[in-house]
């Protein structure tokens, strides 16, 4: 079997999802690309089933809030193929008022908790997830708290501006 290099990842994916993902590029060696949630459970099905590919491990989902962003919140996946030690980045950039996502518990269980710990966190809601609740922050907390949505707690430190944290 050939050696998996980012070139020919994503040419195998460009060849199954053509202008359905996108390059962001390859910060660190690292092939990171983007997806709609329209085709985020396709991708991760293919990168995980393909018999060259074989993405068969999920690192971690995790998300970012890009508060000044058209799409401010993007839901990050990480996943490895451990029998030749390569990594892919998917990202997928969602809306804000009501951000949801398909749950990817459909292609590994294991995605359970780390969507479990991104809902609680962010506050994004994974369609059709087995039992979305808050894993460690407590049930009735109503905020998000990784959320760039909220004031720093002192405002009169020079370091600690809003705006260096993209508030």
């Amino acid at each position: 079997m050939d050696k998996l290099d980012n070139q020919g990842i994503w040419r195998s994916l460009q060849e199954q999802f053509a202008e359905r993902i996108g390059l962001v590029g390859e910060p660190h060696g690292l092939l990171t690309i983007t997806t709609t949630k329209e085709h985020i459970i396709a991708l991760l099905s293919f990168l995980k089933n393909d018999e060259r590919l074989r993405f068969t491990y999920l690192t971690d989902i995790t998300a970012v809030h890009y508060p000044r962003q058209e799409k401010p919140f993007a839901v990050v996946y990480h996943v490895h193929n451990l029998f030749q030690n390569v990594r892919v980045r998917i990202k997928v950039f969602i809306d804000g008022d009501q951000p949801t996502i398909p749950t990817a518990t459909s292609v590994w269980e294991g995605a359970n908790w780390m969507e479990r710990e991104t809902y609680d966190f962010f506050g994004i809601v994974f369609e059709g997830h087995p039992d979305l609740r808050r894993i460690l922050n407590m049930d009735e907390l109503d905020v998000f708290p990784m959320r760039r949505e909220y004031p720093l707690e002192d405002p009169n430190r020079v370091d600690k501006k809003d705006f260096y944290f993209g508030r």
